[in-house]
């Protein structure tokens, strides 16, 4: 009797799909089983990555899983890679995988919020990948999504709404217009109308885990939203925000706030102007980029100057009426009769009540956490946490245009971070002499880390005292990170011109490069 297919061990055809490329690995295994109907091929592989690149199959594979829930279990991963699809049978298909860690779907103009909000209204707590890019764009003019006012900032508040999870990666994606595609004579429907659901997002119980952000909202201003809320992102590592309005002085208050942000995507961002005929006039074409590096190292300055100037102001207000209400009650024993109220004054607001929103004569705040009167309070700022920056040059790139731009960024950043250690040493001095009382931020999850978002910035809150001297010196070391070099520690992020594309010349390890490796594409 000859050799046989059919006998086979299953391990072999087990080894033998392991070289196919994912991206064939479907529609091979389909191939194969069907090329030997009678060998033991494991099928079961075809449940566990699902892609679906073709309209058809979304409605094909919900009748072969409907009634086999052995199958649709063993679904880990599922990705819609096609525009347009009937949204109905997508939502009643993906509500049948109910162990899916990995979802990755386009959101084309046959979506309308409500199905992306049936879809996230229960919490997936097993998801550890969610990415959704929206191209909402048609043909022939239609008013019917502005008429029904048919934005996805339902899909934001949605997600705001899930319990505590751990979720790494979140990438939330709209497609630049483009003209090949859809026509621009007419108005194009929207993704979101409001931003204001990204500051719920961001100081949502799933973000707090969050390591990779994508955020595309093509010539939006995003950035202040991000940060808007105490806490936002705190655990942020990787940060997206290609194509969106982000400007330097947007990032040196969004890095300010966001204190674990070590790698910047910047693709299509206004950080420097497009025309730079001024700067070369002055014989200085890159100056931009040099007020870029110092802008970014100088984020925890400008942060720290804030909070100096709102700890400041809630003193002096603070203060102000205990005077009043201690002037007021000496003399007089009796409380003050509740008459009628002037014709100027409100008796109530149209404003809708909010968590964050407080009465600013409200103390909620435990007393210890007030400085006394006058004492002079200096907040430390902290220094950076940025390792890369990824982004396009407004034009063609020659090595000569890198190397020069990268000099300019980088005697920004030096520039910066000399600036910086001035502050602290200035600081230390001032600590050291007993001039000022110098308080830090405090660490991520601490209970004084958690009272800036209950109380607001009551008094102390979100900040810490610093008791060790060494606290104000930076990280100095060398390349052996032996003690006392003259290098610093707070070395120049990389900097990549390249922009997104996979063919052009990108430094090595650049913010690029990892987004690819992140967000599973290379957009």
């Amino acid at each position: 009797m000859g050799a046989s297919l059919d006998n086979l061990p299953v391990e072999l055809y087990f080894a033998l799909i392991s070289h196919f490329e994912p991206d064939d690995l479907q529609q091979s295994l389909v191939s194969l089983s069907l090329a030997i109907p009678r060998s033991p091929v494991p099928t079961s592989i075809l449940f566990e990555n699902i892609r679906l690149r073709r309209a058809e199959q979304i409605l094909k594979l919900y009748l072969r899983v409907r009634n086999a829930p052995d199958d649709a279990a063993l679904t880990h991963s599922l990705s819609l890679e096609c525009w347009s699809v009937d949204a109905d049978v997508f939502v009643n298909l993906i509500a049948l995988f109910p162990n899916l860690v990995n979802i990755s779907m386009y959101v084309g103009p046959n979506f309308a919020p409500e199905h992306l909000e049936e879809i996230f209204i229960l919490p997936r707590p097993k998801m550890r990948f969610l990415s959704m890019r929206f191209r909402p764009y048609v043909q022939r003019a239609t008013y019917y999504h502005f008429l029904k006012g048919a934005y996805f900032d339902s899909t934001l508040l949605a997600l705001s709404r899930w319990p505590p999870q751990v979720l790494p990666t979140l990438a939330v994606v709209q497609d630049p217009l483009d003209p090949s595609l859809a026509p621009t004579h007419f108005a194009q429907p929207l993704v979101f109308h409001r931003l204001n659901p990204l500051a719920d997002l961001a100081v949502s119980p799933i973000c707090y885990n969050l390591r990779h952000f994508r955020l595309r909202v093509p010539s939006r201003p995003i950035t202040r939203h991000l940060h808007a809320r105490p806490n936002a992102l705190p655990s942020v590592e990787l940060l997206d925000l290609s194509t969106s309005n982000v400007s330097a002085r947007d990032l040196e208050g969004l890095l300010g706030h966001l204190p674990s942000v070590q790698t910047l995507i910047l693709d299509s961002c206004p950080i420097v102007t497009q025309r730079t005929d001024i700067q070369v006039a002055a014989g200085e074409p890159f100056l931009q980029w040099m007020e870029l590096g110092q802008a970014l190292a100088l984020a925890g300055v400008k942060r720290a100057i804030e909070r100096e100037k709102s700890l400041r102001t809630w003193m002096d207000n603070y203060y102000a009426r205990r005077q009043q209400e201690e002037a007021q009650g000496g003399g007089s024993s009796k409380k003050p009769r509740r008459g009628r109220r002037g014709l100027a004054t409100a008796a109530f607001s149209l404003r809708a009540p909010s968590p964050e929103r407080k009465d600013d004569r409200e103390v909620t705040i435990l007393e210890e956490r007030i400085p006394r009167n006058g004492q002079r309070v200096r907040v430390l700022p902290s220094p950076p946490t940025l390792c890369s920056v990824a982004t396009s040059y407004p034009g063609g790139v020659t090595p000569e245009i890198h190397e020069a731009v990268k000099a300019e960024f980088e005697r920004g950043w030096a520039a910066g971070i000399a600036r910086l250690s001035s502050i602290r040493l200035r600081l230390k001095t001032s600590y050291q002499n007993g001039i000022a009382r110098v308080v830090r931020f405090a660490d991520i999850g601490t209970s004084e880390w958690e009272e800036e978002r209950v109380h607001g910035q009551q008094g102390l809150a979100g900040l810490v005292d610093v008791n060790d001297v060494t606290a104000f010196a930076l990280d100095v070391v060398g390349d052996d990170e032996a003690e006392g070099s003259a290098k610093s520690g707070h070395q120049c992020p990389l900097l990549c011109l390249a922009g997104p594309a996979r063919d052009a010349v990108h430094v090595d390890g650049c913010g690029h490069r990892q987004g690819w490796d992140v967000f599973k594409d290379e957009i």
